[in-house]
């Protein structure tokens, strides 16, 4: 992994301020419906998705993996079209949407952090992010507890931590970034 990654550690900060956001909003909307919680969800969905897809870009433009990445931006884009697109969602469906969504997306993030490990100690931050995810879906479908508020507070408790953890991440990159980036295409150091 080259200095794209830590280049990049914008995207990880935006990424877990949404989450931070949705966590906010699905933990304090004490009476959200269930088409409430649809448009939160894909607006989250969305914008975490078109982050990951611009990731991918800026990583394919510095000749860096960036397949794991794309696979994260356009999960959750579907994810979020299918959730707003079914018309007269129930809440059970969309516990499932979720699920998957987060199974998807966790598998996508772990398999990009057992690529960073090579490079980075600092990628239990990105493997704990995808690890939370996978658990989010399934949990959900092992226990489909299907009102909106127990939709809400499984998202938005799932959503805290995973928004933390990778907020935690981008500000170590962009902390490498200012120490040791220098634009050349070297090792993001072991320190992480």
């Amino acid at each position: 992994m080259s200095v794209a990654l830590a280049k990049n550690w914008w995207s990880l900060v935006i990424r877990g301020l949404t989450a931070i956001v949705l966590a906010a909003i699905t933990l304090l909307w004490s009476d959200i419906t269930t088409g409430q919680l649809v448009l939160v969800f894909f607006a989250y969905a969305m914008i975490d998705g078109l982050v990951g897809i611009a990731g991918a870009v800026r990583a394919a433009e510095q000749h860096e993996r960036w397949g794991s990445l794309l696979i994260d931006g356009l999960v959750g884009i579907a994810a979020a079209v299918v959730a707003v697109a079914w018309q007269g969602i129930s809440n059970l469906s969309l516990l499932y949407v979720i699920a998957v969504w987060a199974i998807g997306s966790g598998a996508s993030e772990i398999a990009a952090a057992l690529r960073l490990r090579k490079s980075v100690l600092g990628e239990w931050l990105l493997v704990s992010s995808g690890i939370a995810s996978f658990l989010l879906g399934i949990l959900l479908i092992a226990i489909p507890l299907a009102t909106p508020l127990s939709i809400a507070y499984w998202l938005g408790a799932y959503a805290f931590v995973f928004g933390a953890l990778l907020i935690a991440l981008g500000l170590r990159l962009r902390s490498w970034m200012h120490t040791f980036g220098s634009g050349t295409q070297s090792s993001v150091p072991q320190t992480l």
